[in-house]
């Protein structure tokens, strides 16, 4: 990535692309599913939305660092939960770019109908993996070109329509509401059409994937933007097609909606206008999942979750292999399904809706276990819960509706689960293919000592990996809770217990003592007690990274308090483990 900064819009184009593109297809869907009561269903979606502002805000204002969902699990519970959320927001990703390319292409198809699809999908994807290549500044620039476009489009045809409502009255709108709700009641169908008008609102969490990219205070003013524009074009543009539409043929056009709604209300030309912009700020979702996946990846990777091979960097600064390899997964999928994405929308929704709920409990967990940790905003207990409890009638709507959804989704996440799982559990796989290579055939000797050889090395650079706790005196209790987080989480037999002391200060005997007590109880950790002269700065913690050759994200702190003088992402990437 770029060094230089993202301001407040460039920051909300990128993750504004996504989120706002969904009016081009959210309308439809929670009309078929709500019928004549769609924009109320549209209206909960904002509401529920402006919830997850505040938990939001609070999540990633105190724990600023790339990663959404993995990150504030990665600081408040173990790395294998983290990580089930890391799949599910890279499934998230793999399915947005898929989804949003291909009806680009389709959308393209309708102006220009002299070209194969699928071809061109596999070229739009090559076209952003060039440009995310290039750098996010770069990047950056065409996403708000592309977001001015759209926002310009969709006020448009709000007018169009109301022009249109106007001149024509209100007769279809009248019509509409007389007839027989679809599900039998009211609140039955606000509920289906609530579930399906989620997913209206998915790329919200993509903000919180490059928060490290951003100038600081931006997060917050991407997350408000989003909102707004969310809350203004869904809802208007659903009520506004009430007005123009019997909801008997919404169903029919579907697939060029917005279109079709402005072939009625400005004629032909408008219709070709958005069916661009359609093009346009589809692509946007697209470049929109390459940044997000690759914030997330690189973060992951950092933490020794995937190879350290996905940090090797161009001269602009950007992680290129992994670009590639989710470009690579992108067409898989894209070959799997031969175009035919019904299964890839299951995913996106389910994986979407889990990210979202994965975010409400790390708010939860965030208030619990690092209650200590400032924050610039807060969002209450009960706003959290009522966010929570949202989401789950969203993912129970969705099952409900489409049963078959559950078991596709499945088949898309448990894949991906097992193969980070593995990567966590490489230590314990290691070993077992070693004492399993040492009961082969003395036939096969040679070959399975090569390969004990070349595995013994892999496990002894694992264990060399040095891990560094910032402690300020902390208690036996306190360091044997480190040490076990190590052990559950880490590979490592070394670890430096570092204090960083005031120059007349002298270290606590009863702490040395109880240094000495849990040196014996970890008899195969090499543990090293530092006292090192100064204050505790980002400087102080750059400079031993350095000098020890350890990456700040292998360091550990206790959740500091109000009274400390620096922000967690100032430490570059320095976790909390207490």
């Amino acid at each position: 990535m770029s060094t230089k900064k993202l301001g407040e819009w460039s920051a909300t184009a990128i993750c504004g692309n996504d989120i706002t593109s969904s009016c081009l297809y959210v309308s439809a869907l929670a009309i078929v599913a709500a019928g004549q009561y769609a924009w109320i269903a549209l209206l909960l979606v904002a509401a529920v939305l402006y919830l997850f502002r505040k938990i939001y805000g609070e999540v990633v204002g105190a724990l600023p660092l790339n990663g959404g969902a993995y990150n504030v699990l990665l600081n408040t519970t173990t790395k294998s939960n983290a990580s089930i959320a890391a799949c599910l927001t890279i499934l998230s990703y793999m399915a947005t770019a898929v989804i949003s390319s291909s009806e680009a292409m389709h959308y393209l198809h309708h102006i220009f109908p002299y070209f194969n699809v699928n071809i061109a999908t596999f070229l739009l994807l090559l076209f952003f993996l060039g440009l995310t290549i290039q750098g996010i500044s770069e990047s950056a620039i065409v996403a708000l070109i592309i977001f001015i476009f759209h926002l310009a489009t969709m006020l448009l045809l709000i007018g169009s329509c109301i022009y249109f409502v106007f001149s024509n009255g209100i007769d279809i709108l009248l019509d509409n509401f007389h007839l027989p709700v679809k599900s039998g009641s009211i609140l039955t169908a606000i509920f289906f059409g609530f579930s399906a008008a989620m997913l209206g609102i998915s790329g919200f969490e993509s903000s919180s994937n490059f928060v490290e990219e951003q100038k600081r205070g931006i997060f917050p003013k991407t997350l408000r933007n989003m909102w707004i524009a969310v809350s203004i074009l869904n809802p208007v543009i659903a009520f506004l097609v009430i007005c123009i539409i019997p909801i008997s043929s919404v169903e029919a056009h579907q697939n060029s909606f917005l279109s079709y709604v402005g072939t009625l209300t400005g004629g032909k030309w408008l219709a070709t206008l958005i069916s661009i912009n359609a093009v346009s700020v589809l692509s946007g979702a697209v470049l929109t999942s390459f940044v997000g996946v690759n914030g997330l990846i690189k973060r992951m990777t950092l933490d020794r979750i995937l190879p350290n091979y996905f940090l090797k960097e161009n001269k602009r600064g950007s992680t290129y292999r992994i670009l590639i390899l989710f470009f690579l997964l992108c067409c898989s999928v894209l070959l799997v399904t031969r175009g035919q994405l019904a299964p890839l929308a299951a995913v996106y929704a389910l994986s979407f809706l889990t990210v979202m709920a994965s975010f409400a409990v790390g708010n939860i967990l965030l208030k619990l276990r690092r209650s200590r940790l400032p924050r610039p905003d807060y969002a209450s207990p009960g706003t959290v819960i009522i966010a929570l409890l949202a989401i789950i009638i969203a993912l129970y709507g969705t099952v409900k509706t489409k049963p078959q959804y559950l078991v596709t989704f499945l088949q898309y996440f448990v894949p991906s689960v097992l193969i980070i799982l593995a990567m966590l559990m490489r230590k314990d796989i290691m070993h077992f293919i070693i004492n399993a290579l040492q009961s082969v055939s003395k036939s096969y000797k040679k070959y399975t000592l090569t390969r004990q050889r070349t595995l013994n090395r892999s496990l002894t650079r694992l264990y060399q990996q040095n891990f560094i706790f910032f402690s300020k005196g902390d208690d036996i209790a306190t360091l044997n809770k480190v040490m076990m987080y190590l052990h559950e989480n880490e590979v490592t037999n070394k670890i430096k217990i570092v204090s960083v002391l005031d120059k007349h200060q002298q270290p606590d005997p009863k702490f040395l003592a109880d240094f000495d007590t849990l040196d014996r109880a970890y008899p195969d950790v090499d543990m090293e007690y530092i006292i090192l002269v100064g204050k505790f700065t980002p400087e102080l913690v750059d400079d031993l990274s350095k000098k020890w050759n350890i990456p700040k994200n292998f360091m550990f702190i206790s959740s500091p308090g109000e009274k400390f003088s620096y922000r967690v992402d100032e430490l570059g990437g320095v976790r909390l483990i207490l």
